[in-house]
């Protein structure tokens, strides 16, 4: 069993980074530059941004971070996002979900310029993915494909069934890896909640991507030997022992599963860290005009 240590990946695709943005200065052009939107005080995302400003920071990107209070309105918020569209100092932005509940989201995403929507959730870059054509991908799906092409892990041919159906990573998932490209080429099933006798599919795959959101959800007689799996899950449960009360855990029951794979990611140090870097490499892309010329 190979472990697929996202967080070694990460600060090893940060030195690429980092190297490439000091060819940039060093021939005078623009510093790529990233800005992300913060509304209100929800713990966890404060945490997320942070650490994407501070990745920033560390390749050598320049970085805005704009904080407004949870009472602000949505036209406020439309009003910032039109004004991030229209700053040619700045390649890309987000605006970190969730909104609170009296901010649309689908409105404030539609509204993003589809050239500076790096976390890759505008249905403008969702169907230029479903084409196959040039567009940010999505951060975590992103993450997820290097993953498996830095680790050299065949998917060509293989079946690979996913487990969940989100926007932002199930769906994606499904159609990149089965679309004609290096770490394509699979038969995909989709499953997700509502799927009669999940574990059957389950135990047919020969990878399998782990993003339903519910703690352990993937056990060890639902996995077959060999198999490769990504744990997209992060999930807080009590844990009266550790300092904080709580520990972390994935979709899938690592103690079970990890003996059966060929492959597996960890929780936490797996897919999470490859999710900054994949918005790290999108603004790249942004900053050099790769996507939309």
């Amino acid at each position: 069993m190979t472990l697929i240590d996202g967080k070694a990946l990460s600060a090893t695709i940060k030195e690429e980074i980092a190297a490439e943005v000091e060819k940039i200065k060093a021939s005078g052009n623009k510093v790529p530059h990233l800005a992300a939107v913060l509304v209100g005080e929800d713990p966890a995302s404060a945490v997320y941004v942070r650490n994407k400003v501070r990745s920033c920071e560390k390749v050598g990107f320049k970085s805005t971070l704009l904080k407004r209070p949870a009472d602000i309105t949505e036209e406020e918020v439309l009003e910032l996002v039109h004004k991030l569209n229209d700053d040619d100092d700045i390649d890309g932005f987000i605006v970190q979900l969730p909104l609170p509940k009296h901010i649309n989201e689908e409105r404030i995403t539609l509204a993003i310029d589809p050239r500076k929507d790096v976390d890759g959730f505008h249905p403008v870059n969702v169907g230029r993915m479903a084409l196959g054509l040039p567009c940010y991908l999505p951060a975590t799906p992103f993450g997820i494909l290097t993953m498996l092409e830095r680790y050299g892990i065949e998917t060509s041919g293989k079946h690979a069934v996913v487990i969940g159906r989100s926007n932002i990573v199930g769906t994606p998932m499904s159609i990149l890896l089965s679309r004609k490209s290096k770490t394509g080429n699979c038969t995909v099933t989709l499953t997700h909640s509502r799927t009669k006798d999940l574990p059957a599919f389950a135990r047919e795959a020969d990878i399998i991507i782990a993003a339903i959101g519910i703690p352990e959800f993937v056990k060890g007689d639902m996995v077959k030997e060999g198999a490769v799996v990504i744990d997209v899950g992060i999930n807080r449960v009590e844990a009266p022992d550790r300092p904080r009360g709580y520990k972390l855990v994935g979709d899938v029951a690592f103690d079970e599963v990890a003996p059966k794979c060929s492959f597996i990611t960890p929780v936490p140090g797996g897919v999470g860290p490859m999710t900054v870097t994949s918005l790290l490499l999108n603004t790249l892309k942004a900053n050099r005009n790769e996507v939309y010329r």
